[in-house]
């Protein structure tokens, strides 16, 4: 049943990943209160999975994890090559997707970046002119949200992992 409830907390998390990815699209701007309450999402699944199991180990590796990706991008911060959003968010994680998922996120968020740059900087491949003008802008002024490939990558672990689970 804890199983369950950790699912729960999982696609919780799915519509406010959405909602992050289309403020920081629209705005750049990824709120505190909205990486709070997915930390506290994927902990509370974390800690329902651990008391399942009987082992911290994936908690653990989650909280490493978490900790090694905020000192890792914090000197971007500082350099301003990244939003201070985009950095807690990363840190955040790892909670979320779990030490089982790291992998699987890695990957997908590697295509999900390489193809927010080859958009944003080629903008004449798009469809639509007013979607195509916000890119420009965006490259004008140097802005990459990066909050839309994150939360792509963990949407798409949450579903691998929620399809994995209900075949198992």
């Amino acid at each position: 049943m804890l199983l369950v409830e950790a699912l729960l907390l999982k696609v919780l998390a799915i519509p406010l990943l959405a909602r992050i990815a289309w403020l920081d699209f629209t705005t750049q701007k990824i709120s505190n209160r909205d990486v709070l309450l997915l930390l506290c999402l994927g902990a509370g699944g974390l800690l329902l999975l651990s008391l399942q199991s009987g082992s911290w180990w994936d908690m653990g590796l989650s909280a490493l994890a978490g900790l090694l990706l905020f000192v890792a991008l914090f000197p971007f911060w500082v350099l301003r090559k990244v939003g201070a959003g985009d950095v807690k968010l990363m840190a955040v994680m790892p909670f979320l997707i779990g030490g089982s998922g790291l992998v699987l996120f890695s990957m997908l968020l590697l295509v999900f970046a390489l193809v927010t740059v080859v958009v944003v900087k080629t903008p004449f491949m798009l469809p639509e002119g007013a979607f195509r003008l916000y890119i420009q802008h965006m490259d004008r002024k140097g802005v990459v949200p990066f909050g839309v490939p994150i939360s792509m990558a963990v949407i798409c672990t949450i579903v691998f992992h929620i399809y994995s689970y209900s075949m198992a």
